[in-house]
């Protein structure tokens, strides 16, 4: 699911919300009070149960070859989704639903690149919430590999020390961060 021109998207299990109020996120960085919703380029960050810890990686102009091969691997395509065997019965399950809302309000959010839209003011949808549908699907259509691995650290890691644009959402949420064999 994508926005239309002049929309963009909120992606929530809730489906009865009639106005999005501004609030500042229990995972926020920041101290301001928002409305938060994503673009067409970043819709796909958000196909999955809310509290599903994802690390995302994909190319960018400046990607290297070694790291799309190391990263991606073959026949990866152009962008990846990790997500914990933890999380699968949840990510295949899930009732997730998206409201389109209008554009105006919004600005973007982020920096160097913008990863969301952001607006100070209550913002009504232009519709009833939609049912995404499935998430597997939905992945697939898009041509993004959906990667399911034990735990999510060693990808992490590789993705934040390559040339791929990437994003992670709720890690904390993740299993532990295996410990490291002690040294004899």
């Amino acid at each position: 699911m994508r926005p239309r021109p002049g929309e963009v998207l909120h992606f929530s299990e809730d489906p009865a919300i009639t106005v999005f109020r501004p609030h500042v996120a229990a995972t926020a960085r920041q101290s301001e009070a928002y409305v938060w919703a994503v673009d067409d380029v970043r819709a796909p960050d958000y196909w999955f149960p809310r509290q599903c810890p994802r690390a995302m990686a994909w190319t960018v102009p400046g990607t290297s070859e070694t790291d799309r091969e190391r990263v991606l691997g073959p026949g990866g395509g152009e962008r990846v989704h990790a997500i914990e065997y933890g999380w699968v019965q949840r990510f295949l399950s899930v009732e997730l639903f998206a409201y389109r809302l209008p554009t105006a309000p919004f600005r973007p959010f982020g920096e160097p690149v913008p990863h969301a839209h952001v607006a100070v003011e209550p913002v009504e949808p232009l519709g009833p919430a939609e049912p995404v549908g499935d998430l597997l699907e939905l992945h697939r259509e898009a041509g993004i590999q959906l990667r399911v691995l034990d735990n999510l650290w060693a990808f992490w890691d590789a993705v934040i020390d390559s040339t791929l644009g990437f994003s992670g959402i709720r890690l904390g949420n993740a299993a532990p961060r295996p410990q490291l064999p002690a040294r004899s």
